[in-house]
């Protein structure tokens, strides 16, 4: 099984960058690798069950489906349900946790899955550098901080 983990501090409130993450079908508006993204039969993107269909910019198409959303914990988890990509028994996390010195924001992704043998390591940086970095740097420039 291989564990990919990616954090960084966002120089912004913990309510402030929550409200950008925990919209479960708003990646579309922050992460540069997403172009479109629907919460399938209607369903509210907050509610725990829910499944997203997206499609990359690459034209790839994937499904995933919120397994938890705390707002006490600041945190959710969802699962790859379907992905051109190898990735087997994909379950990620995202928490949030407050800097309280400075009133930032500590933000840990993580994920764990299974990959077919031999490519670990290049799955894992993809996700790591393609997803959760890229997605990390993409939060900051939404919210304004590169400068931060």
């Amino acid at each position: 099984m291989v564990t990919v983990i990616r954090s960084t501090i966002l120089a912004a409130p913990i309510e402030a960058v929550w409200d950008v993450v925990r919209d479960f079908n708003g990646h579309d508006r922050w992460h540069p690798a997403v172009a479109t993204s629907a919460i399938e039969r209607g369903r509210d993107s907050d509610r725990v069950g829910c499944v997203r269909a997206f499609r990359l910019a690459d034209g790839s198409e994937l499904r995933e489906q919120l397994l938890s959303l705390s707002d006490a914990e600041t945190t959710f988890s969802y699962c790859l349900l379907d992905t051109p990509i190898p990735l087997l028994n994909y379950v990620a996390h995202l928490r949030l946790i407050p800097v309280t010195d400075s009133d930032h924001t500590f933000c840990d992704w993580r994920s764990r899955f299974d990959t077919p043998k031999g490519r670990e390591a290049e799955l894992a940086a993809m996700v790591g550098d393609n997803i959760y970095s890229a997605g990390l740097d993409a939060i900051r420039t939404h919210m304004g901080l590169e400068g931060a």
